[in-house]
């Protein structure tokens, strides 16, 4: 009987949580050059727009080892107009630089599925250096329950 009150009296309360929670201010991603610093080195500098980049990637990933990502970028892939480079970045592996992908109007479609390994929680940014020079990103968020990469101060 004391449960069923208990849980009756908590029920008003239980209707409001989700609630409170949209009410939450979303968090912000900081700026790419402040998420992945080695970013400004590839860009020298140059703005990073973000649009034409399609990232996929789990929200939570239960292995670090292999984790599974598709990028594709909107570009005709034609002698004017190509993805001259695809980077994939990590925000917090011990080797930022995931891949570098050189690209050119053969290469037909410019996208790519692979299988990445990372390391806890951060964001994985793709970035396409245009054949104009300019450059394209994507990011996502990713939850890693299983670290994969270690660096030599992580081994006790």
């Amino acid at each position: 009987m004391l449960k069923s009150m208990a849980g009756g009296a908590l029920l008003p309360l239980a209707a409001q949580v989700p609630l409170a929670l949209a009410q939450l201010p979303a968090t912000a991603r900081p700026p790419l050059m402040e998420l992945v610093p080695v970013l400004k080195e590839i860009t020298q500098g140059a703005a990073v727009r973000e649009s034409r980049v399609k990232l996929e990637i789990p929200h939570l990933a239960e292995n670090g080892h292999l984790v599974p990502l598709t990028v594709s970028v909107d570009s005709p892939m034609t002698a004017t107009d190509y993805v001259r480079t695809l980077y994939l970045l990590s925000e917090k592996n011990p080797r930022p630089i995931i891949a570098k992908i050189s690209m050119s109007p053969g290469t037909g479609r410019a996208a790519l599925t692979t299988r990445i390994r990372l390391s806890g929680a951060q964001h994985v940014v793709a970035v396409a250096q245009m054949s104009d020079g300019t450059f394209w990103a994507a990011s996502a968020d990713v939850i890693v329950t299983e670290t994969a990469c270690l660096d030599a101060s992580d081994i006790t």
